[in-house]
């Protein structure tokens, strides 16, 4: 079976299950969760009593010499813009599935959900570069090319530069848009405090910016099976540790639990909706609550 078969395999797979998600689950929640970016004009008609007085029209009650009111509804179209995280962190999983394998998914669910709501659906791929931008459009071979990058997108670029991805996103799309930061979000300095907050800061003002982080489980802890050689996958920096010694494990255990930590300050701060769902987890529940909390 040559390459563009299994692609095309891969593709009409994440297509049936993500589609029948969409459809079944996230339809509702989806469009009751992302308003749109206001109030549209709808029509002109006679005042009525308890109506808002700011909202008279005041060249048609002239013309007509009888009070009219303009009307508005909610406008329900919205640009969604996923930012997917590509770095060489993201093909690590010790579970069913990698963490840029779940996170494919769950970027197809919310283009699917999108779609289904008529709205325009954009991808911004990312390592410590801007690796790919998708414009947003509407329609479902639109929706499928998305899908095939996610699946076949070769980084050239190994790191990860959160805040590069938010400034491209702040740069390129000039009106609010609905943006989701996909992303294990392991992006620090050297004392281990996120390097992105003053892009976040600027997107967040700018759009409606929800965060969904995958993170593995073995990430959490290290697991006591003696001397180790370990490498970090997108520096290339590698060291021996004693996965024995329990002082070691307590310190990568405190180390991790601090990052969580100073992430959700960070989310909170910009007030940032954000979820965490693990690669053994179902993402399903993690994206109603997000959608709950809208």
């Amino acid at each position: 079976m040559d390459n563009a078969t299994q692609l095309l395999k891969k593709v009409r797979k994440i297509e049936i299950k993500t589609k029948a998600l969409s459809h079944q689950i996230f339809a509702g929640e989806y469009h009751s969760a992302f308003k749109g970016r206001g109030m549209a004009f709808s029509e002109v008609r006679e005042y009525q009593w308890g109506d808002d007085v700011r909202s008279m029209d005041w060249n048609v009650t002239a013309r007509l010499r009888t009070p009219y009111v303009k009307v508005f509804e909610e406008e329900r179209e919205l640009t969604v813009v996923l930012l997917v995280d590509v770095s060489r962190s993201g093909l690590f999983g010790t579970a069913t599935t990698t963490k840029r394998e779940m996170l494919a998914e769950i970027a197809a669910v919310l283009s699917f959900s999108a779609i289904l709501n008529n709205d325009k659906v954009g991808a911004l791929f990312f390592s410590d570069r801007i690796e790919k931008f998708i414009p947003p459009a509407k329609g479902r071979s639109h929706l499928l090319h998305i899908i095939r990058e996610m699946l076949q997108l070769q980084p050239q670029s190994d790191g990860t530069d959160v805040g590069a991805a938010l400034r491209y996103l702040t740069n390129a799309i000039k009106k609010k848009c609905t943006a989701f930061v996909l992303s294990d979000m392991l992006d620090v300095d050297a004392q281990g405090n996120p390097r992105y907050e003053d892009a976040l800061k600027v997107a967040a003002g700018r759009h409606d910016l929800s965060i969904i982080k995958v993170h593995d489980p073995r990430e959490r802890t290290i697991v006591p099976v003696g001397l180790v050689h370990i490498k970090d996958a997108e520096s290339g920096s590698s060291a021996w540790i004693n996965t024995d010694s329990a002082k070691v494990r307590r310190a990568y255990s405190l180390w991790f639990e601090e990052l969580c930590r100073k992430e959700d300050k960070l989310y909170n701060k910009y007030q940032i909706d954000n979820i965490d769902i693990a690669t053994d987890q179902d993402y399903v529940k993690g994206l109603m609550a997000l959608f709950h909390h809208k």
